[in-house]
């Protein structure tokens, strides 16, 4: 908030078309699904008689990574959204089979 005015409040109007909604959001799940696979690295790790802290740090850090990548996805931007769509899935595909 800026001397109380929410800075959400200062945003101007914008349509979405159905297909731009159902794309963006599949990109924020995409995202999701990367994030999700790091805490399944996690949680494998921390069950580990013997935990890898290096591990562990890697994959919180690549959490909080993905966090800002997501912040900084634009919705009106569809060459953005279509390749996030792609990379983020294919991240979380990675991620998982290096745990099983």
């Amino acid at each position: 908030m800026t001397n109380g005015i929410s800075i959400t409040d200062q945003l101007g109007p914008h349509n979405w078309s159905n297909e731009e909604t159902a794309a963006y959001e599949a990109a924020i799940e995409a995202i999701n699904g990367a994030v999700g696979a790091y805490s399944a690295v996690i949680a494998t790790e921390e069950a580990k008689p013997t935990p890898d802290a290096g591990v562990i740090d890697d994959a919180r850090a690549a959490q909080r990574r993905l966090a800002r990548e997501r912040e900084g996805l634009r919705s009106t931007d569809r060459e953005q959204i279509a390749a996030a769509r792609a990379h983020y899935a294919q991240m979380a595909h990675e991620v998982l089979a290096g745990i099983a």
